[in-house]
């Protein structure tokens, strides 16, 4: 799947071209974690994280990890 994101909205992000697609990844990586869509291992792969860098990043967040059972 590839996602189309026109010119006009990728020329209007205020980041250097070379960050933006690492940047639009973990903010769709956040986001589907925090609506409990994908998991936190998912989300981090998405993200192109560590484990321990995605923990800081949703703490930078505020979005609380779920308890596991």
């Amino acid at each position: 799947m590839q996602l189309s994101i026109p010119d006009s909205i990728i020329q209007s992000i205020r980041l250097p071209e070379n960050r933006i697609e690492s940047e639009l990844l973990k903010e769709l990586a956040v986001s589907l974690y925090q609506q409990e869509l994908l998991s936190f291992g998912k989300t981090r792969e998405l993200a192109n994280m560590e484990h321990y860098q995605f923990s800081q990043l949703l703490g930078e967040r505020e979005i609380t990890r779920p308890p596991t059972n």
